[in-house]
């Protein structure tokens, strides 16, 4: 386990770069140019940050970034 200490000002930038980058991942998600392995990884990555997010913002800006389970393999079945 590992530790961090940070101080507020470097707790708010933290909070903007990750909501930055989530944002911009959700933006990708729903294009449907983007191929389906590619969403996967990309999927991934924001399982992380939403993770690392969870643990410096408060309840209610996670419950806006927080996503609903889907299958992504329903768009490829015919």
């Amino acid at each position: 386990m590992l530790g961090l200490l940070i101080n507020d000002k470097e707790k708010i930038e933290l909070e903007y770069l990750l909501k930055r980058e989530m944002d911009e991942i959700l933006f990708d998600l729903q294009d449907d140019r983007i191929d389906h392995l590619v969403k996967r990884a990309i999927n991934e990555k924001y399982n992380i940050l939403f993770r690392l997010f969870k643990r410096v913002s408060t309840e209610e800006e996670c419950l806006i970034y927080m996503r609903v389970k889907t299958n992504l393999s329903k768009g490829n079945q015919s």
